[in-house]
């Protein structure tokens, strides 16, 4: 927007005509520069540094030569000279002075400025107040017509409340009407009401009473219970009491025991003969020595695994063709020779894996088999016998496969409470050194345990009795079926068990009558302990049975009942 502004009532200057040149503060001829002498900076010679920078190849400033003389200026003419004056008078001129026009002009703009903002406040103030105005009129006007329609609204509301109260004083007296006919109502339900609450409260006092002489006759029970066990504590630590020196006398049993056996230590080494805690750690140590030795390294070794599976994958077959036939027999067994002793001789390490995976191949085929058919036992029975004589390392590791398989039960001996080495077991472990199989940690029923070992069992005494062309190693001969017997008898916790039974039994099926016609009446004793122990209990004691409390310790039991009778009859002793 643009203003059209009044002109300030100041004068306008006057521009003043240009003075001549040379009065236009240029100094006098005698003030020139030109001419005047020479200042300080200009007739002090040079500098010291000015000579230094000179002299850097002098050896001192005395050597440095003096600065040639400066040109001599020709003298300027007069018109030369004037000239010069006026330049440079018009360049102070140019600098230092201020036009009064321009500084008027600049004045100017800032007084129509000024004057208007004032112009255009006044125009707002103007603006706002007819705003204001117009407002306050509309505003007027509104409440007006506001006041008139509520007055119409007042009206309406009272003709409404005139027929409002018509209405409510009829509702009132049909509701009067109601009320009394309700009342009468409520007051016969009230009546019927309180007669029933009259019959529950009586009910409820009768069910109280009861539940009293309920909970007085709970809490004689009670009582009369808390003093049955009390006195079954009592007992109950009576015989913790009698368990805790029973057990001590056990332990001096245990100490007297090996006290004796500590004496009988330098006989025993005389006679060849071992303690069962003896076997069973050779036979650990066997199988512990096997795995991380000859197995592992065949196992690291690609080239080694290889040639062994190759070896097991022979062998597995040739036991399942195995028949009661006797030439089937020795063609087995030298077929299973030529294949752990071919023409070349194996790497000692896959030699000792093969003997190990022929002992379990033929374990294995005694779980199986002999649980079914018992008489399928005797050809591999065989078979195991003239291998045990023929290859070199075999008994050992054939009888430390059968206590990995088994648990004790060949030595026998009960699981010790840690390993050979001195080391605690953990559970998993500890089952497995018992003979227990396990999957996905549940290890087997006992009934599965018993029959599995018994299978084993039985070939393990089928060997023991089997013709042999040399004498085998000294686990594997004859006398160790007495020695077998002597050491299941001395040991009360092992003839408790289901699995004693079993394997007595099968003993006694394998053995029994050719072991009377070997040790005679000293085997007929042998037989009178077990015998009292199956019918009166072990050492006279009712409570304790050969085989235990279990179903098949029970029926096993009966077995090996019914198995030395049957022998005392065929051997004419009863």
């Amino acid at each position: 927007m643009r203003y059209g502004l009044p002109r300030s009532p100041s004068s306008s200057p006057e521009r003043r005509s240009r003075r001549r040149t040379s009065t236009f503060g240029l100094p006098s001829d005698s003030e020139s520069d030109f001419e005047g002498p020479p200042t300080d900076s200009e007739s002090e010679p040079s500098s010291p540094s000015s000579l230094s920078s000179d002299s850097f190849c002098y050896e001192s400033e005395s050597q440095v030569p003096p600065p040639p003389p400066r040109p001599k200026r020709e003298p300027r003419s007069p018109a030369e000279q004037r000239h010069a004056e006026e330049t440079v008078a018009a360049i102070r001129l140019r600098t230092r002075y201020h036009d009064p026009y321009e500084e008027w002009e600049k004045q100017t703009r800032k007084d129509a400025f000024h004057t208007a903002r004032r112009a255009q406040v006044q125009t707002r103030l103007e603006t706002q107040g007819r705003r204001t105005q117009r407002n306050t009129q509309e505003l007027q006007s509104l409440a007006a017509m506001h006041a008139q329609q509520l007055a119409e609204v007042q009206k309406q509301l009272a003709a409404l409340q005139v027929r409002q109260q018509a209405d409510v004083n009829k509702l009132v007296n049909s509701w009067q009407e109601q009320d009394k006919t309700l009342r009468g109502r409520i007051e016969g339900v009230i009546r019927v009401e309180e007669e029933k609450l009259r019959i529950k409260l009586e009910a409820e006092r009768k069910v109280r009473e009861e539940a009293e002489r309920k909970r007085k006759e709970e809490e004689e029970k009670r009582k009369v219970e808390e003093e049955a066990k009390r006195k079954e504590e009592e007992q109950a630590q009576k015989q913790r009491e009698a368990a805790a020196a029973a057990k001590l006398q056990e332990e001096e049993k245990e100490r007297l025991r090996r006290e004796k056996l500590d004496a009988e230590e330098q006989g025993r080494a005389q006679l060849g003969m071992t303690l069962a805690e003896e076997d069973w750690v050779h036979a650990r140590e066997t199988l512990k020595n096997l795995k991380a030795g000859p197995m592992k390294t065949v196992k690291g070794n690609k080239e080694l695994k290889t040639q062994w599976s190759a070896i097991r994958r022979q062998i597995t077959p040739k036991i399942g063709q195995l028949t009661h036939d006797i030439d089937s027999v020795m063609r087995i067994t030298q077929q299973l020779i030529e294949i752990i002793c071919p023409s070349g001789r194996l790497p000692l390490d896959i030699y000792f894996a093969a003997l190990s995976s022929l002992a379990k191949a033929i374990l294995l085929q005694a779980e199986t088999e002999v649980t079914a058919e018992k008489r399928s036992a005797i050809p591999l029975a065989m078979v195991a016998a003239r291998l045990l004589g023929t290859l070199e390392g075999f008994p050992d590791i054939f009888f430390a496969k059968l206590v990995q398989r088994s648990g004790g039960w060949p030595v026998p001996s009960v699981i010790p409470s840690t390993d050979s080495d001195g080391t605690a077991w953990s559970e998993l472990e500890r089952t497995k050194a018992m003979g227990y199989r396990t999957n996905d940690n549940q290890r087997e029923t006992l009934s599965e345990h018993v029959m599995r070992v018994s299978g084993m069992m039985r070939v393990y005494f089928l060997i023991l009795a089997a013709p042999v062309p040399q004498p085998l190693e000294k686990m594997f001969q004859l006398p160790r079926f007495w020695t077998y017997f002597a050491r299941m008898i001395g040991d009360e916790r092992l003839l408790e068990t289901a699995v004693a039974a079993q394997v007595l039994h099968a003993a006694l099926d394998v053995g029994g009558v050719e072991a009377k016609f070997i040790w005679g009446n000293q085997w007929v004793k042998m037989l009178e302990l077990l015998y009292e122990g199956t019918t009166t209990g072990i050492g006279g004691v009712a409570d304790k049975l050969v085989g235990g409390k279990t179903p098949e310790g029970k029926a096993a039991r009966v077995r090996v009942q019914l198995q030395i009778e049957r022998i005392m009859d065929a051997t004419g002793l009863r």
